[in-house]
């Protein structure tokens, strides 16, 4: 069977909850974003996934997100991987999308990119290179990093360009399946938070 890739968002952290653009800024999770995490694990380590005995795991190397993959059980198998960090805002990194349209009416971010940050061509590259070593691998993998690289891996994930990114929410704490269908590159599930309702 051709793998998977599972994509684990951080938990909740004080930045997130606000709206702010948290690119590089090591934010820590919030007591509610631990919980998440612990419940995160809960559900990878139950049936049917029991804890994916194969899987190759990598994280990003930011606090937020390798926090969420320990606190999931996973830190021991997991490998930090600076591609899977979160998009560089640049200028705009600590603001909230009100803040950043104040002075700029209309901006998108998958479309316009960001002023001192990554390009919307950088943050493709990336995001391909993790779709290539997803499709390479000869079992599951599973990722822990954050909302804009993960919604822009999914959208490579299916030949579409970035801006499809826009269009796929991803909430903190989710769970997300990537893989095949008839041969073609399918979402299996997506933003899945069944779990945060324990």
């Amino acid at each position: 069977m051709a793998p998977r890739i599972l994509l684990a968002r951080h938990g909740q952290t004080a930045w997130s909850l606000s709206g702010k653009h948290t690119g590089r800024t090591d934010v820590p999770l919030l007591e509610e974003g631990r919980r998440g995490a612990k419940l995160l694990g809960e559900r990878l380590h139950s049936a049917p996934l029991d804890g994916l005995p194969d899987v190759e795991v990598r994280t990003s190397p930011l606090a937020r997100a390798r926090e969420t993959c320990d606190l999931a059980g996973f830190g021991d198998r997991a490998a930090d991987w600076d591609t899977l960090m979160e998009w560089d805002y640049g200028a705009y990194e600590g603001l909230t999308p009100a803040e950043i349209h104040a002075g700029r009416p209309g901006w998108l971010i998958w479309r316009d990119g960001v002023p001192e940050g990554e390009t919307v061509a950088e943050v493709t590259a990336r995001a391909d290179e993790v779709v290539s070593w997803a499709r390479a691998a000869d079992r599951d993998v599973l990722v822990f990093a954050h909302g804009h690289i993960l919604r822009s891996i999914g959208a490579r994930w299916l030949g579409l360009p970035l801006s499809f990114g826009a269009r796929l929410r991803l909430n903190p704490t989710s769970l997300s399946v990537l893989g095949w269908a008839y041969g073609e590159p399918a979402v299996h599930s997506w933003n899945d938070v069944g779990h945060l309702a324990s």
